[in-house]
């Protein structure tokens, strides 16, 4: 009877051990921040109020700064999704693969960890809005890479090669973890809806929410209310107009955001960001003829692609009450995209160990106020090109040294506009600088590796021109040039089968959910209005033969112009290699298929 009672004892204290235990495991979770961080995409640090720009309206992200802590020396790449592969990985884009925006090098190398895949391992709900443009195919694609819930556009812009066919901003349809759905309304305010529900969902757990937009990333396309607030500006050329009512759209859809966390009463214990991805594409212009200047770009040199500050400095506001990160300061010490993972984790309280060598470091105790940024050389380049090169468009960075190119030296607290090259009066800093630059580039480049598009993981894959390795052209990357029909060159792609098995190729001129035929002609364009882009005609091409070629492996087939495709079927060994499918039109030009479809037989 004595030991019944004490084996019952134990049980209950052993049971009553776990529970406390759980409960604290429980409270810990729910104590950790939510995290929100919004990305723009082309918009500068000069497209905002706040930064000193006198004609933009963005009152909910000025006020917003006012709330929170402003990184004034704050650098990304320059261009977009080089800076989203180093923002979700803490590594520089000639690392993971995502070294330019199309021609097989804006894939997200598969073994890359994400930001997404650290929080969802640590028990956060991980949701992805908008523009991911880091890979359409398995292994790439958003759900693929730590996010639980995604609503996407293919490609890197609504009405890319990659995206749904038609797209244009208005009523399209968009990939629900890689499946299509049609959604009204316009594509700012879809991914603002999808962001909102998501957190109203996931509000009584701890949640990561990446919100990133294609918005204000060209064509130039919005509501016609945006577009009449700035009408009559004068200081602004036509497109600007536009794009700075991109630009007022995601400011009222960002006031919507903030006034969710308020309702649902987690405000205080979210860490918000507002960021963008590039130095500004169309905010800042100087008529060549009259030097005329249109818009604003915050006393800088350079634009989108630049390896001058206006490239790659951008605005990083970040708020969270419950961890001091509030009252409106701002810090000016070096930090960068790639520091948000380590900094991020540290944050809310969880380790990370990189398994790969980092860019990025942890600056949380800076952010806090506990400790100063770290002294270091930061790099970032543009490179949009087949294969990295060394020195190409680079950019060395300390807090205010800049090295341009190897060779050109600007001290940006003195000189912000990188107007006086100094370089001959500091040759021991350019030394210094290119020091760092060669011990980096050296490391940089033992990894540097195109990603491998997988085929075979469904029933149908399809591989887009967009992602096609061309050397010394770029392919038809946006709809506009699917549209115009001109014949690409025939270039590979690299891809991984990861069965054997019967494969049947579709070769295809559309993609196949717009249902042409191959020797389809268009005539629905629209024209350009004051506030949409025009959408032109669709040319058509005749074409005779088609072509298949796989490793060692050739087929071909003759060409019913009449058909959505020319079909081809192989069998096909597992593993890497290289496909490529090309047609002969009817003058015997060669043409890469714009689209093509990989279904698996058995």
């Amino acid at each position: 009877m004595k030991k019944s009672i004490l084996y019952f004892l134990g049980f209950v204290t052993l049971f009553l051990s776990s529970c406390a235990e759980k409960k604290v495991k429980e409270e810990k979770k729910k104590s950790r921040p939510n995290i929100i961080v919004v990305i723009t995409d082309d918009q500068g640090y000069g497209d905002l109020g706040h930064t000193g720009n006198q004609i933009i309206k963005t009152p909910a992200i000025d006020k917003f700064s006012t709330e929170s802590v402003n990184l004034t020396n704050y650098h990304v790449g320059t261009t977009c999704a080089p800076t989203r592969a180093g923002l979700l990985t803490g590594r520089n884009c000639n690392r993971n693969g995502v070294w330019h925006t199309i021609m097989g090098a804006s894939m997200l190398n598969g073994e890359e960890t994400t930001i997404a895949d650290v929080l969802q391992q640590k028990g956060y709900k991980t949701g992805m809005f908008g523009k991911w443009h880091l890979g359409d195919n398995s292994p790439f694609r958003p759900h693929e890479r730590g996010f639980d819930e995604t609503f996407y556009h293919g490609g890197g812009g609504v009405g890319q090669t990659p995206d749904y066919w038609n797209n244009d901003y208005f009523d399209d349809t968009y990939f629900r973890n890689g499946t299509p759905e049609k959604k009204e309304g316009y594509c700012t305010d879809v991914w603002f809806d999808a962001a909102l529900d998501f957190i109203d969902d996931k509000k009584d757990e701890s949640f990561f929410c990446y919100l990133s937009l294609n918005a204000p990333h060209g064509p130039y396309n919005l509501p016609k209310e945006y577009y009449d607030i700035y009408k009559d500006e004068t200081q602004i050329d036509e497109t600007q107009k536009r794009f700075y009512g991109m630009i007022t759209n995601i400011d009222d859809n960002f006031s919507r955001l903030l006034k969710k966390l308020e309702i649902l009463g987690i405000a205080d214990n979210t860490i918000v960001v507002f960021t963008t991805d590039n130095g500004t594409a169309r905010g800042y212009r100087v008529d060549d003829k009259t030097n005329q200047v249109y818009g604003y770009n915050a006393g800088m040199r350079g634009k989108k692609g630049s390896e001058y500050d206006g490239g790659h400095r951008v605005p990083f506001i970040v708020r969270w009450p419950d961890g001091g990160l509030t009252g409106g300061k701002s810090l000016d010490r070096l930090v960068a995209h790639v520091d948000v993972l380590p900094t991020f984790t540290t944050l809310i309280g969880e380790d990370f160990n990189s398994t790969k060598t980092l860019d990025g470091t942890d600056v949380s105790d800076y952010l806090l106020g506990k400790g100063e940024a770290p002294k270091r050389y930061l790099v970032t380049d543009t490179q949009r090109v087949p294969w990295p090169v060394k020195g190409k468009n680079s950019c060395v960075m300390d807090d205010n040294w800049r090295l341009i190119k190897g060779s050109e030296l600007y001290n940006i607290a003195e000189d912000p506009g990188q107007k006086n090259d100094i370089a001959e009066a500091y040759p021991d800093k350019v030394a210094e600088m290119n020091a760092f630059y060669e011990n980096w580039w050296e490391d940089v480049i033992k990894e540097t590796k195109f990603s491998v598009i997988n085929l075979g993981t469904r029933k149908t894959d399809v591989l887009t021109c967009h992602d096609a390795r061309t050397i010394d052209f770029y392919p038809p990357w946006n709809q506009q040039m699917i549209r115009n029909g001109k014949p690409m060159e025939p270039a590979p792609f690299t891809v991984n089968f990861v069965e054997s098995g019967t494969y049947r190729f579709h070769l295809r001129r559309w993609p196949s959910e717009s249902g042409l035929a191959l020797g389809a002609e268009l005539n629905d364009g629209v024209p350009e209005t004051l506030y949409t882009a025009p959408i032109a005609d669709g040319n058509p091409m005749k074409f005779k033969k088609a072509y298949l070629k796989i490793a060692d492996k050739n087929m071909d087939v003759s060409v019913d112009n009449n058909a959505t495709a020319a079909v081809l079927e192989m069998e096909v060994p597992q593993g890497e290699t290289e496909l490529l499918a090309y047609f002969d039109m009817e003058d015997g030009t060669p043409c890469n298929a714009f689209y093509i479809d990989v279904e698996k037989l058995d």
